[in-house]
């Protein structure tokens, strides 16, 4: 596509006229400076920006409160009971999932958690868990407290998926190498779908096969790739995988995270599970003194009744997420990503290289910029000039072009600026 790709503004501008959903950024609050223009806001990858029917959405909720109090469980315009089943079906389609296999609820590191309770059983010749060495670091400590509350010793438990030396990204041939040599001892591969880092999008089909082929169960961590890029959980057949909301699915700070479980372990009453209240057969739930009868699928990993004001946010997120689709978010997401890409390139400077895969099908929309010498003073000064990225140490711009708000015009205004900068 860089052939067609011109750098000017002009050409910019002519993208955002063609953009079959350009005008979903009018649905956002886009932050401003005091003088009132808009900033460009390239950290979706962090912290979405807010949809401005969250505000009615969660306003619903209140005014249910005051007006019914504990009688909003059943009488609220949508009653609180069943509340989490509004975001079912749509967040399914997200993830590429059947509804049966999805659940929104707790934390992103609190679901990994309960999830390893089922499907990380280690034994005395099978207990070690797979990661990739760059792995986010909640995703590294809840995996070493997982090990250490068996009584396994993370140096001997924690096996490392890293890049070849000089690289930066993963190759699937060397997991290939490390489930032959050591997969008979290997009982979890939990994997960051995208990661936090780099911005690789890893196969996770493939990971999936390599890992079941050694008899390993397999986790995946979806933070940075749920609602950018598509999944398709239920046919990549891994066992599992958690996500958070507050990233590219803009649901607010500290939002609700979901969770995904195989249909092929929907009614397998042997997997071993944290339980509560919340994952009692909802038809008898109420009647309190009965035995514990867990529902199917991901529904019976839930404890507690559901933050019904978090879920409203989430609510209003997936409502639009439903509206646009995956296909229509991914289409703009490569173009205006790749349009980025070229930009980058025309910088002529040895200070910043991009290190996120160049393939389209190898990355959701976030490029990673690696700075020469970990000069954090670059993104400072996009910062001052109201360019919102994230640093990572310990050298990296991310920066995330999101589909549902950023333009064509912002990437290139960005880019420019950088130029100078640089």
């Amino acid at each position: 596509m860089s052939a067609a790709y011109e750098a000017n503004l002009e050409f910019a501008k002519s993208l955002d006229q063609q953009d079959k959903i350009a005008h979903y950024r009018d649905q956002f609050h886009i932050p401003k400076d005091k003088d009132g223009n808009n900033w460009i806001y390239m950290c979706g990858n962090s912290l979405g920006l807010q949809p401005k029917s969250t505000k009615e959405y969660i306003n619903q909720e209140l005014e249910d409160w005051a007006n019914f109090g504990v009688e909003g469980h059943f009488e609220a315009k949508n009653p609180w009971m069943p509340y989490h089943e509004f975001l079912t079906e749509s967040m399914a389609k997200v993830v590429g999932a059947k509804p049966i296999e999805v659940v929104t609820m707790n934390t992103l590191t609190t679901n990994l958690h309960l999830l390893m309770v089922s499907f990380y059983q280690p034994t005395k010749t099978k207990f070690k868990i797979l990661i990739e060495s760059d792995a986010f670091p909640s995703d590294r400590y809840a995996v070493e407290s997982q090990l250490r509350f068996h009584g396994i010793d993370p140096k001997e438990g924690l096996v490392e998926w890293k890049p070849r030396q000089g690289e930066d990204l993963l190759r699937m041939e060397d997991l290939e190498t490390i489930l032959e040599e050591q997969g008979n001892e290997i009982a979890l591969l939990l994997i960051g779908g995208v990661n936090y880092y780099t911005g690789q999008s890893l196969d996770i089909k493939k990971i999936a096969e390599l890992g079941h082929a050694k008899n390993c169960m397999v986790g995946i961590d979806l933070a940075h790739g749920v609602g950018n890029i598509k999944p398709e959980l239920h046919n990549s057949g891994v066992d599992f995988a958690a996500w958070c909301t507050y990233k590219y699915l803009n649901s607010g700070p500290g939002s609700l995270g979901g969770l995904f479980v195989h249909e092929k372990h929907a009614h397998d009453k042997s997997l071993k599970k944290f339980s509560g209240w919340w994952s009692h057969n909802k038809t008898t739930r109420f009647n309190m003194r009965q035995d514990l009868d867990v529902m199917p699928g991901a529904e019976g990993y839930q404890l507690s009744n559901p933050p019904i004001l978090s879920m409203a946010a989430i609510k209003a997120s997936l409502d639009m997420f439903n509206e646009v689709g995956m296909d229509a978010l991914r289409e703009k997401s490569e173009e205006l990503t790749g349009y980025f890409e070229y930009l980058l390139n025309t910088i002529e400077s040895d200070a910043i290289k991009i290190i996120t895969p160049s393939n389209p099908k190898e990355r959701g929309c976030q490029l990673s910029i690696q700075v020469k010498n970990a000069d954090k003073g670059l993104h400072k000064k996009l910062t001052e000039n109201h360019i919102i990225t994230d640093w990572r140490e310990p050298d990296v711009i991310r920066c995330a072009p999101i589909p549902l708000y950023n333009t064509f015009e912002d990437v290139f205004k960005m880019v420019e600026k950088l130029k100078e900068l640089v």
